[in-house]
């Protein structure tokens, strides 16, 4: 399977590369992933590169964009923070992606169990992974429904803020980022937001969050969507 070029990265929409995103997902699951002679793809891309899509995820190691997807050399940007939280240089890696790089798509992928999301429960302090896991309180607070055993060992709890703290990603994405937010609302780029399994490797897309700003959520309200 060839990687992506400027003519074909030209031809794919918003909906064409969430589709490809779905695809890929489906071939890991049923572990019939792509043949790809990557020393090929290297060769391919030598002289540039055309992802029609941006990944946001965890640092987790078992969730790797590329794997999880069945993509290839060249065909994503895969952007790795613990949480999958936002910030500054996030946004601007984003910009440049979609931009000047010509990406379509932005998905914010959380997963279960995930370690930052239960040390923000947790209310870890340790150097600068505090800062880090500052971020995600505000989906912390924002889980209304469960009143006892608010911590990590409650998996209800855990999984109920990660979903939460996905949804303000999204958000923050688009209230932070003017080029994205009009790239998104001229139609140009499409965003959403995902949880990976990993017990199962079955990716969840969230369609309450997809693509035009009427699904922007704030942390006033997320609580009460999900």
């Amino acid at each position: 399977m060839k990687a992506h070029n400027i003519g074909s990265q030209s031809t794919i929409t918003p909906a064409i590369a969430l589709q490809y995103l779905k695809e890929g997902n489906q071939r890991f699951v049923s572990n019939l992933k792509h043949h790809r002679n990557l020393l090929h793809q290297v060769n391919e891309t030598r002289n540039g590169q055309w992802p029609f899509a941006v990944v946001l995820s965890c640092i987790d190691s078992r969730t790797s964009a590329e794997l999880i997807f069945d993509q290839g050399l060249g065909d994503i940007f895969s952007v790795r923070i613990a949480g999958n939280i936002v910030n500054d240089d996030i946004l601007g890696s984003m910009e440049f992606a979609c931009k000047v790089s010509g990406s379509k798509f932005i998905l914010v992928l959380g997963h279960s169990k995930c370690g930052a999301i239960k040390g923000a429960c947790d209310n870890v302090h340790l150097g600068n992974l505090t800062g880090l896991l500052n971020k995600i309180k505000p989906s912390v607070l924002a889980e209304s429904t469960i009143t006892e055993n608010r911590n990590s060992d409650n998996y209800e709890f855990v999984e109920k803020v990660s979903d939460l703290n996905i949804h303000h990603s999204v958000s923050e994405i688009l209230d932070r980022s003017e080029i994205l937010r009009e790239m998104v609302k001229s139609g140009e780029v499409g965003i959403i937001g995902a949880s990976y399994d990993v017990e199962t490797g079955i990716v969840d897309f969230y369609d309450d969050t997809l693509s035009n700003m009427q699904h922007q959520y704030h942390m006033d309200s997320i609580s009460t969507t999900l």
